[in-house]
């Protein structure tokens, strides 16, 4: 196994992390571009920490999804970003949303299930749509009769909302906090439309 020095170890993985199609994890790492020389886990963690660091202050960070490392620009920066494709980002229905949710949440979760909660039937084009986009995936059937299919996210739907477990789903705190929050913002806003009598 040949030796590498730090320099050149923190420019090979910032190279690979930047030029991967895909999230890239520490093991893909040592497997690949690392694979001719002989760098511990403990180092490679460390470099890895560091180039977090780096981008920190930039428009460009260094995070960590489910899948592994990749670079991605700031989400407070999208709004400007947006503006550089011409297409529009899909706009998806509250129904796909409500079913992706319920399956986020409860998962590993039956068709059913998701019809019970919601209160209606679960058009078979949402559960295509969530299966191509790689969101969601069959994990298994259910035993109960029937043995209906089962349906659980995939690494895909985390990487793509930019988590790294499914631990960093806001909890249903934060989603009541959210809506008390733009309840109040409305309220101000019909406030603040009102005529005066003056």
């Amino acid at each position: 196994m040949k030796k590498i020095n730090t320099a050149q170890l923190k420019q090979l993985v910032e190279a690979a992390i930047f030029v991967a199609e895909k999230p890239i994890s520490k093991q893909e790492l040592k497997d690949s571009v690392l694979g001719e020389f002989e760098v511990a886990d403990r180092t490679l963690s460390k470099i890895v920490n560091e180039l977090q660091r780096d981008y920190q202050p930039r428009g460009i960070q260094l995070v960590e999804v489910a899948s592994g490392y990749r670079f991605q620009s700031l989400d407070a920066l999208s709004p400007w970003l947006s503006k550089l494709w011409q297409e529009n980002a899909p706009k998806y229905s509250r129904a796909m949303l409500e079913t992706l949710a319920l399956i986020a949440y409860r998962q590993p979760i039956t068709r059913g299930e998701i019809e019970q909660v919601r209160g209606v039937a679960v058009s078979s084009n949402i559960m295509k749509t969530l299966t191509e986009r790689g969101w969601v995936s069959l994990v298994g059937h259910k035993e109960v009769p029937g043995r209906p299919a089962l349906y659980a996210t995939t690494k895909t739907f985390l990487d793509y909302f930019s988590l790294s477990s499914l631990s960093d789903l806001p909890s249903a705190d934060a989603f009541e906090t959210m809506t008390e929050n733009e309840q109040s913002s409305s309220s101000l806003k019909v406030l603040n439309e009102a005529p005066s009598n003056q």
